[in-house]
């Protein structure tokens, strides 16, 4: 079995479908299912890895609604808890995306968990359906719409959204081509049944689970289809639920994200003494993002070795809003920032191969227009961008351009699932306060959707991911004490 790094891609969707989806499992009083045949660890495929990383596939339905029909294979990983007289269960570790895996983090970011959290639990990770090396999709895109100035809804020059309507037409088309029957059964909640056979192949009664960035919301679904399978729950970055719009809510998000993160790189960026300093005041900083950025949508500068291979407006958005996340990459906005005003590029960003990408990119697409339907109004997308221009013009508009979901032509074979406060109270949401992705304000709302099953922690914290990455002690050491001891604080927590 193939193992491969992969970025998790910045997709979203949307729609007006509401519902609780039903889940295809047996309930706490049904009598439990044929147990099912114990795993074929292998030797992972990869460099770098844990020597005591394992591997193994497990066969799940293609269509839950079909469960003896055609099947296909989830790829996962795991690495043993280190004290077997202190196991507890299983660590799922739930990745970002859509169209991101888990496979490597057993060997990496779990080993950044705490000694007794490494003693109670076997760390897991997978490959969601469609990523290679589990059973894979591609859509075979045209490689210039593999750009993240494609995939995001940048909108033209002149916020004119007629050229993000082409490029979904086009990728819709690509992947109703070239995708085949796996890509009209790719969803969250497909996702989430996923992880319950998983569970049970492992031999699990009950699971913990990470969950972070959109894994937030497979963990949130998870706990909302199967809420007696579920033991100590951790959703660190989350995203707001709403079914109604579900990715397309947190591609508009994004308006609000940036406003909340730019004025901490406006800040480091005009700090004397910084080698990067590129204004004098956080007010400069904007003011003269903002003039290059239309500069450049003027007049873009060659960037060779790009996709697409020029540094215009919106690539240098692009460029703030990939640095964003994590405030340890804000050297390579300001660079960026530095060199364009000079009339020259800084070096092109690095690029998974191609076939990582179109992996990656199918699974997202797929995700995102089979979870809940999109608008199809031209014009009313326009209007949309056309106002956050004026309210946003960091984010020029593009968080609330078409997608592909715009020109999907397949409908959601199932609502999207209501997240609500029925089920056990074992969830821990852990959340940066300045978060670009997954914005405060959209975890809230998580956070109410949960009710009494969810407590919450916010952190005084800058970046995406907080646990173990880009949050503060005392948010890491409660996430730690829980999942270690399961002790959650008796309510709310704020961590300055």
């Amino acid at each position: 079995m193939k193992q491969i790094t992969r970025n998790a891609s910045l997709l979203a969707a949307s729609a007006v479908l509401v519902g609780l989806a039903v889940p295809l499992t047996a309930s706490a009083d049904e009598p439990p299912a044929a147990v099912p045949p114990a795993l074929a660890w292998t030797d992972c495929e990869g460099s770098g890895l844990d020597p005591r990383q394992r591997c193994a596939t497990v066969d799940v339905p293609m269509d839950h609604s079909d469960p003896d029909g055609r099947t296909i294979e989830i790829a996962v990983s795991r690495i043993p808890a280190e004290k077997p007289s202190a196991r507890r269960g299983t660590l799922l570790l739930i990745p970002g995306g859509p169209g991101g895996h888990s496979l490597r983090d057993p060997s990496g970011k779990g080993q950044k968990l705490p000694q007794k959290v490494r003693d109670a639990y076997d760390l897991v990770g997978f490959a969601p359906r469609g990523m290679a090396p589990s059973t894979a999709v591609d859509c075979e895109l045209d490689p210039a719409d593999l750009s993240m100035t494609k995939r995001l809804p940048w909108p033209g020059t002149d916020g004119s959204v007629a050229g993000n309507l082409a490029t979904a037409r086009r990728t819709a088309e690509a992947c109703a081509r070239n995708g085949g029957e796996l890509i009209r059964h790719i969803s969250t909640a497909n996702e989430a049944r996923d992880l319950d056979r998983v569970r049970a192949a492992l031999g699990e009664r009950k699971i913990s689970a990470w969950g972070v960035s959109y894994g937030t919301y497979v963990g949130a679904v998870y706990s909302q289809l199967f809420p007696h399978r579920t033991d100590r729950i951790v959703l660190d970055s989350n995203n707001d639920p709403d079914p109604t719009r579900v990715t397309r809510g947190w591609l508009a998000a994004f308006e609000t994200g940036v406003e909340d993160n730019f004025p901490e790189f406006a800040r480091w960026a005009s700090r004397p003494g910084n080698p990067y300093r590129v204004a004098g005041t956080p007010a400069e900083v904007r003011s003269g993002f903002l003039s290059l950025a239309a500069r450049l949508d003027r007049e873009p500068l060659p960037w060779p070795g790009a996709n697409p291979p020029r540094l215009d407006g919106n690539a240098l958005r692009q460029t703030m809003l990939t640095n964003l996340y994590d405030p340890d990459d804000y050297p390579v906005l300001a660079k960026a920032i530095l060199a364009a005003r000079k009339g020259t590029v800084p070096p092109a960003p690095e690029s998974p191969p191609e076939s990582v990408l179109q992996n990656a990119a199918a699974v997202g697409v797929g995700t995102i227009c089979n979870d809940v339907d999109w608008p199809e109004s031209a014009a009313a997308y326009q209007r949309d961008v056309d106002e956050s221009r004026v309210t946003h013009p960091l984010t020029a508009g593009m968080p609330r351009g078409p997608m592909v979901c715009a020109a999907w032509p397949f409908t959601p074979k199932e609502p999207a699932v209501r997240v609500t406060d029925r089920g056990p109270s074992n969830i821990l949401l852990v959340q940066n306060e300045r978060d670009v992705a997954t914005p405060l304000s959209g975890a809230l709302k998580l956070r109410r959707a949960l009710g009494d099953r969810a407590v919450m922690v916010t952190v005084n914290s800058t970046g995406h991911d907080a646990y173990l990455a880009n949050g503060n002690a005392c948010g890491d050491r409660t996430v730690s004490r829980f999942l270690a001891t399961g002790k959650r604080p008796g309510s709310d927590l704020y961590c300055a």
